[in-house]
Protein backbone atom coordinates (compact mmCIF):
# COMPACT_ATOMS: atom_id res chain seq x y z
CA UNK A 1 0.00 0.00 0.00
CA UNK A 2 3.02 2.30 0.40
CA UNK A 3 3.11 2.85 -3.37
CA UNK A 4 -0.65 3.36 -3.63
CA UNK A 5 -0.97 7.08 -4.30
CA UNK A 6 -3.47 9.31 -6.00
CA UNK A 7 -2.49 12.40 -7.90
CA UNK A 8 -4.01 15.85 -8.03
CA UNK A 9 -2.45 18.89 -9.65
CA UNK A 10 0.99 17.34 -9.89
CA UNK A 11 0.95 16.34 -6.21
CA UNK A 12 0.95 12.78 -4.92
CA UNK A 13 -1.00 11.82 -1.81
CA UNK A 14 -0.75 8.60 0.15
CA UNK A 15 -3.59 9.46 2.52
CA UNK A 16 -7.09 9.21 1.09
CA UNK A 17 -8.77 11.05 3.95
CA UNK A 18 -9.50 14.76 3.48
CA UNK A 19 -10.68 16.96 6.33
CA UNK A 20 -13.59 19.12 5.27
CA UNK A 21 -14.22 22.68 6.39
CA UNK A 22 -16.59 23.80 9.10
CA UNK A 23 -16.72 23.00 12.83
CA UNK A 24 -12.99 23.66 13.05
CA UNK A 25 -11.07 23.33 16.28
CA UNK A 26 -7.45 22.73 17.11
CA UNK A 27 -8.36 19.28 18.46
CA UNK A 28 -10.12 18.36 15.21
CA UNK A 29 -7.23 19.43 12.98
CA UNK A 30 -4.71 17.73 15.26
CA UNK A 31 -6.73 14.51 15.27
CA UNK A 32 -7.24 14.55 11.50
CA UNK A 33 -3.51 14.86 10.85
CA UNK A 34 -2.19 12.57 13.60
CA UNK A 35 -4.84 9.89 13.69
CA UNK A 36 -6.50 9.94 10.24
CA UNK A 37 -3.27 10.93 8.41
CA UNK A 38 -4.95 13.79 6.54
CA UNK A 39 -2.71 15.40 3.90
CA UNK A 40 -5.35 17.79 2.54
CA UNK A 41 -7.40 20.14 4.72
CA UNK A 42 -10.02 22.49 3.38
CA UNK A 43 -10.71 25.93 4.74
CA UNK A 44 -13.07 28.75 4.00
CA UNK A 45 -11.28 32.01 3.29
CA UNK A 46 -13.53 33.86 5.72
CA UNK A 47 -12.21 31.61 8.50
CA UNK A 48 -8.61 32.35 7.57
CA UNK A 49 -9.40 36.05 7.93
CA UNK A 50 -11.10 35.68 11.30
CA UNK A 51 -10.47 38.44 13.81
CA UNK A 52 -9.97 35.81 16.51
CA UNK A 53 -8.13 32.54 15.86
CA UNK A 54 -6.52 32.09 12.47
CA UNK A 55 -7.02 28.52 11.26
CA UNK A 56 -3.87 28.75 9.15
CA UNK A 57 -1.90 28.84 12.40
CA UNK A 58 -3.18 25.36 13.26
CA UNK A 59 -2.62 23.58 9.95
CA UNK A 60 0.82 21.91 9.63
CA UNK A 61 3.05 23.28 6.87
CA UNK A 62 3.33 19.93 5.10
CA UNK A 63 -0.45 19.67 4.68
CA UNK A 64 -1.95 20.86 1.38
CA UNK A 65 -4.44 23.67 1.83
CA UNK A 66 -7.67 23.38 -0.08
CA UNK A 67 -9.49 26.73 0.07
CA UNK A 68 -13.17 26.44 -0.76
CA UNK A 69 -15.52 29.02 -2.17
CA UNK A 70 -18.00 28.70 0.68
CA UNK A 71 -20.55 31.49 0.56
CA UNK A 72 -20.48 31.85 -3.22
CA UNK A 73 -23.88 31.90 -4.93
CA UNK A 74 -22.65 32.37 -8.49
CA UNK A 75 -19.69 31.42 -10.64
CA UNK A 76 -18.41 35.00 -10.55
CA UNK A 77 -18.41 35.03 -6.75
CA UNK A 78 -16.63 31.68 -6.61
CA UNK A 79 -13.94 32.86 -9.03
CA UNK A 80 -13.42 36.02 -6.98
CA UNK A 81 -12.99 34.01 -3.76
CA UNK A 82 -10.57 31.58 -5.42
CA UNK A 83 -8.40 34.38 -6.74
CA UNK A 84 -8.38 36.06 -3.34
CA UNK A 85 -7.37 32.83 -1.62
CA UNK A 86 -4.47 32.39 -4.03
CA UNK A 87 -3.39 35.99 -3.48
CA UNK A 88 -3.43 35.33 0.28
CA UNK A 89 -0.89 32.54 -0.17
CA UNK A 90 -3.22 29.53 -0.01
CA UNK A 91 -1.85 27.99 -3.20
CA UNK A 92 -3.61 27.03 -6.41
CA UNK A 93 -5.86 24.26 -5.12
CA UNK A 94 -9.50 25.25 -4.84
CA UNK A 95 -12.71 23.46 -4.02
CA UNK A 96 -15.49 25.09 -5.99
CA UNK A 97 -18.59 25.18 -3.83
CA UNK A 98 -21.55 27.20 -5.12
CA UNK A 99 -24.94 27.18 -3.40
CA UNK A 100 -28.02 29.28 -3.94
CA UNK A 101 -30.20 26.96 -1.89
CA UNK A 102 -30.01 27.90 1.80
CA UNK A 103 -32.26 25.17 3.17
CA UNK A 104 -30.66 22.00 1.82
CA UNK A 105 -27.31 23.54 0.78
CA UNK A 106 -27.33 21.66 -2.51
CA UNK A 107 -24.67 22.71 -5.02
CA UNK A 108 -25.60 24.65 -8.16
CA UNK A 109 -24.19 22.38 -10.86
CA UNK A 110 -24.62 24.86 -13.71
CA UNK A 111 -22.70 27.66 -12.01
CA UNK A 112 -20.10 25.14 -10.82
CA UNK A 113 -19.30 24.18 -14.41
CA UNK A 114 -18.85 27.83 -15.34
CA UNK A 115 -16.51 28.53 -12.42
CA UNK A 116 -14.53 25.35 -13.03
CA UNK A 117 -13.76 26.30 -16.62
CA UNK A 118 -12.65 29.83 -15.71
CA UNK A 119 -10.41 28.71 -12.84
CA UNK A 120 -8.93 25.73 -14.68
CA UNK A 121 -7.94 28.05 -17.53
CA UNK A 122 -6.17 30.23 -14.95
CA UNK A 123 -4.09 27.30 -13.72
CA UNK A 124 -6.03 26.35 -10.61
CA UNK A 125 -6.33 22.74 -9.49
CA UNK A 126 -10.12 22.72 -9.45
CA UNK A 127 -11.99 20.27 -7.24
CA UNK A 128 -15.71 20.88 -7.87
CA UNK A 129 -18.36 19.90 -5.34
CA UNK A 130 -21.45 18.74 -7.20
CA UNK A 131 -24.75 16.90 -7.03
CA UNK A 132 -24.01 13.51 -8.65
CA UNK A 133 -25.13 13.66 -12.26
CA UNK A 134 -23.26 11.91 -15.07
CA UNK A 135 -23.80 14.64 -17.67
CA UNK A 136 -22.64 17.32 -15.25
CA UNK A 137 -19.58 15.26 -14.31
CA UNK A 138 -18.68 14.96 -17.99
CA UNK A 139 -19.05 18.70 -18.44
CA UNK A 140 -16.84 19.33 -15.39
CA UNK A 141 -14.18 16.99 -16.75
CA UNK A 142 -14.29 18.80 -20.11
CA UNK A 143 -14.06 22.13 -18.27
CA UNK A 144 -10.75 21.10 -16.72
CA UNK A 145 -11.67 19.71 -13.30
CA UNK A 146 -8.92 17.74 -11.57
CA UNK A 147 -11.41 15.49 -9.81
CA UNK A 148 -15.14 15.20 -9.20
CA UNK A 149 -16.57 15.61 -5.70
CA UNK A 150 -20.16 14.32 -5.52
CA UNK A 151 -22.16 14.67 -2.32
CA UNK A 152 -23.13 11.50 -0.51
CA UNK A 153 -25.92 13.24 1.42
CA UNK A 154 -26.75 16.82 2.43
CA UNK A 155 -23.88 18.66 4.12
CA UNK A 156 -23.54 17.94 7.82
CA UNK A 157 -26.37 15.39 7.84
CA UNK A 158 -24.24 12.29 8.61
CA UNK A 159 -26.81 10.27 6.63
CA UNK A 160 -24.22 8.34 4.64
CA UNK A 161 -24.24 7.17 1.04
CA UNK A 162 -27.73 8.35 0.08
CA UNK A 163 -26.56 8.86 -3.53
CA UNK A 164 -24.57 5.62 -3.68
CA UNK A 165 -25.88 4.36 -7.04
CA UNK A 166 -25.21 7.67 -8.76
CA UNK A 167 -21.70 7.91 -7.34
CA UNK A 168 -21.00 4.41 -8.67
CA UNK A 169 -22.01 5.57 -12.14
CA UNK A 170 -19.46 8.39 -11.92
CA UNK A 171 -16.76 5.97 -10.79
CA UNK A 172 -17.51 3.71 -13.75
CA UNK A 173 -17.79 6.42 -16.39
CA UNK A 174 -15.51 9.34 -15.45
CA UNK A 175 -11.74 9.08 -15.90
CA UNK A 176 -10.94 11.36 -12.96
CA UNK A 177 -10.60 10.71 -9.22
CA UNK A 178 -14.02 10.59 -7.57
CA UNK A 179 -13.87 12.00 -4.04
CA UNK A 180 -16.99 11.57 -1.95
CA UNK A 181 -17.83 14.78 -0.16
CA UNK A 182 -20.52 15.68 2.38
CA UNK A 183 -22.87 13.49 4.36
CA UNK A 184 -20.59 10.61 5.34
CA UNK A 185 -21.45 9.89 8.98
CA UNK A 186 -19.70 6.65 9.93
CA UNK A 187 -16.37 4.94 9.26
CA UNK A 188 -18.28 2.01 7.74
CA UNK A 189 -19.80 4.37 5.15
CA UNK A 190 -16.37 5.75 4.29
CA UNK A 191 -15.14 2.19 3.91
CA UNK A 192 -18.01 1.36 1.56
CA UNK A 193 -17.25 4.40 -0.57
CA UNK A 194 -13.65 3.27 -0.92
CA UNK A 195 -14.71 -0.32 -1.70
CA UNK A 196 -16.75 1.10 -4.59
CA UNK A 197 -13.62 2.65 -6.08
CA UNK A 198 -13.67 6.22 -4.80
CA UNK A 199 -10.24 7.85 -4.74
CA UNK A 200 -10.74 9.54 -1.36
CA UNK A 201 -13.32 10.58 1.21
CA UNK A 202 -13.87 14.01 2.72
CA UNK A 203 -15.43 14.21 6.17
CA UNK A 204 -15.80 16.72 8.96
CA UNK A 205 -19.04 16.67 10.91
CA UNK A 206 -18.88 12.93 11.63
CA UNK A 207 -15.57 13.43 13.42
CA UNK A 208 -16.20 16.89 14.86
CA UNK A 209 -19.43 15.78 16.57
CA UNK A 210 -18.12 12.43 17.82
CA UNK A 211 -17.80 11.71 21.53
CA UNK A 212 -14.06 11.15 21.19
CA UNK A 213 -12.58 13.10 18.28
CA UNK A 214 -9.14 11.43 18.13
CA UNK A 215 -10.64 7.93 18.29
CA UNK A 216 -13.17 8.72 15.58
CA UNK A 217 -10.48 10.25 13.36
CA UNK A 218 -8.43 7.08 13.77
CA UNK A 219 -11.47 4.94 12.97
CA UNK A 220 -12.08 6.90 9.76
CA UNK A 221 -8.44 6.59 8.75
CA UNK A 222 -8.46 2.83 9.26
CA UNK A 223 -11.82 2.40 7.53
CA UNK A 224 -10.66 4.30 4.46
CA UNK A 225 -7.47 2.24 4.28
CA UNK A 226 -9.47 -0.99 4.67
CA UNK A 227 -11.91 0.00 1.95
CA UNK A 228 -9.10 0.89 -0.42
CA UNK A 229 -7.32 -2.40 0.27
CA UNK A 230 -10.55 -4.33 -0.37
CA UNK A 231 -11.07 -2.49 -3.66
CA UNK A 232 -7.55 -3.28 -4.82
CA UNK A 233 -7.94 -6.92 -3.78
CA UNK A 234 -11.17 -7.27 -5.73
CA UNK A 235 -14.38 -7.95 -3.83
CA UNK A 236 -15.79 -11.47 -3.87
CA UNK A 237 -18.73 -12.34 -6.07
CA UNK A 238 -22.34 -11.93 -5.01
CA UNK A 239 -24.94 -14.60 -5.82
CA UNK A 240 -28.30 -13.38 -7.05
CA UNK A 241 -30.03 -16.48 -5.69
CA UNK A 242 -29.29 -19.76 -3.98
CA UNK A 243 -26.20 -20.54 -1.98
CA UNK A 244 -22.74 -21.97 -2.48
CA UNK A 245 -21.00 -24.02 0.19
CA UNK A 246 -17.70 -22.60 1.36
CA UNK A 247 -16.45 -26.20 1.66
CA UNK A 248 -17.18 -28.84 -1.04
CA UNK A 249 -20.15 -31.07 -0.33
CA UNK A 250 -18.60 -34.53 -0.66
CA UNK A 251 -21.22 -36.25 1.41
CA UNK A 252 -23.53 -35.98 4.39
CA UNK A 253 -23.21 -37.69 7.76
CA UNK A 254 -26.10 -40.02 6.92
CA UNK A 255 -24.40 -41.31 3.75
Amino acid sequence: MNNDVFKLGGHEFTSRFILGSGKYSLDLIDAAVKHAKAQIITLALRRANSETDNILDYIPKDVTLLPNTSGARTADEAVRIARLAKACGCGNFVKVEIMRDTKYLLPDNTETIKATEILANEGFVVMPYMYPDLNVARDLANAGASCIMPLAAPIGSNKGLATRDFIKILIDEIDLPIIVDAGIGRPSQACEAMEMGCAAVMANTAIATAGNIPQMAEAFGKAIEAGRTAYLAGLGRVLDSGAAASSPLTGFLAD
